[in-house]
C-alpha cells in the first residue's frame, strides 16, 4: 500500500468526472489540490450540488458542456444503479486512449465493457469518504490493457485522496468495498453507540457524545501514528483484571464484536456481488 501524496506531473492531462456527488466531489477536491488542471477538467452531472456548481465557476471547470470531449481519464462516480441509463452518453466520452476508472460498487470489468463498448483500459477502484480530507483508502485493480503510464495516472489520482492498495485479482474488490469502502460507516456507528452507552451509564448527552467522538478520533490517530499492530495497542491499554478488560470480555466473546463484524463485512460483500450484472 502506498501512502498519501501525488505529483502534479503525474496527474492526467485531462479528466472527465461523470457523477460529482459526495464521493466524486470529495475526490475532485483532492485532485485539484494535487495539480489536476481545472481547465482540462469536465464534470458531467445532471443535477450538480451547489458546492460543485460554485467550484466549477470559481476554478473554470467545464460543467455539463453541450459537446464534451473525451479525456485522458474518464472517472465513473455515478450510482451503480444508474449505469444502464447513463451508459450511452458516457460511451461517447471514451476515446481510443482513454483510461476508464470506475468506483461503482459491484460493477465488474465485464459489466463495464458490456455497457461501454469503447472502453479498453479499465481500472476498477473503491475509495472511501475520508478522501474528502485526504485520508481515504482506495483499493484498485487494473485490466490487462492498462499501460504503465495509465496506471501511474490512476495512482496519482488515488494517492491525492489518501492511501492506495493495488489488488492482484478483481475478485478482491468486493471485499475491499465491504472493509474500507463501507468501513467509515462502521467507525461512525461505533462513536454513535459508544455515546449512547455513555448516556445509559449516566453521562449528560453532550458530554457522552463529545467524549465518544474524541475517543474514536484519538484512537484512530494513535493507530495511524504508531507502528504497532491494532492488537498490540489494544493489549497496551488493557490491564489484567481492570475496567478495560471487563469491557473486552464482553466485546470479545464468541458472539461479540468480532462475530458481528465478520457478519457485517460478509453482508456488504454479498450486496456488492448482487449489484453486478
Amino acid at each position: 500500500m502506498t501512502g498519501p501524496g501525488a505529483s502534479a506531473a503525474r496527474m492526467p492531462a485531462s479528466l472527465v468526472l461523470a457523477g460529482a456527488g459526495k464521493m466524486g466531489g470529495a475526490m475532485l477536491a483532492g485532485w485539484l489540490d494535487a495539480g489536476l488542471d481545472p481547465r482540462r477538467t469536465t464534470i458531467i452531472d445532471p443535477v450538480p450540488a451547489r458546492p460543485i456548481v460554485d467550484l466549477c465557476t470559481d476554478r473554470g471547470i467545464a460543467l455539463n458542456p453541450p459537446d464534451p470531449e473525451p479525456g485522458a481519464v474518464l472517472v465513473l462516480g455515478i450510482k451503480p444503479q444508474g449505469l444502464d441509463t447513463a451508459a450511452p452518453g458516457l460511451d461517447r466520452l471514451i476515446g481510443r486512449d482513454t483510461l476508464l476508472v470506475s468506483i461503482l460498487a459491484g460493477k465488474t470489468v465485464a459489466d463495464l465493457r458490456g455497457r461501454l463498448p469503447r472502453a479498453r483500459a479499465i481500472v476498477r477502484a473503491m475509495p472511501n469518504l475520508p478522501a474528502s480530507i485526504g485520508r481515504g483508502a482506495t483499493g484498485a485493480c487494473a485490466s490487462s490493457e492498462v499501460t504503465p503510464a495509465q496506471r501511474a495516472a490512476a495512482e496519482a489520482l488515488f494517492a491525492a485522496n489518501g492511501a492506495v492498495a493495488w489488488l492482484a485479482d478483481e475478485a478482491q474488490v468486493d471485499a475491499v468495498t465491504a472493509v474500507s469502502g463501507s468501513g467509515p460507516a462502521y467507525v461512525f456507528l461505533l462513536a454513535e453507540t459508544l455515546a449512547e452507552a455513555g448516556i445509559a451509564a449516566g453521562l449528560e448527552p453532550d458530554v457522552a457524545r463529545s467524549l465518544a467522538r474524541a475517543t474514536v478520533a484519538g484512537a484512530g490517530a494513535l493507530l495511524d501514528a504508531s507502528p504497532a499492530e491494532a492488537a498490540e495497542l489494544r493489549r497496551n491499554v488493557t490491564s489484567p483484571g481492570g475496567t478495560t478488560a471487563a469491557a473486552l470480555d464482553v466485546l470479545m466473546r464468541p458472539d461479540g464484536l468480532g462475530a458481528l463484524m465478520r457478519e457485517a463485512v460478509a453482508a456488504a460483500r454479498r450486496r456488492a456481488g448482487e449489484l453486478s450484472g
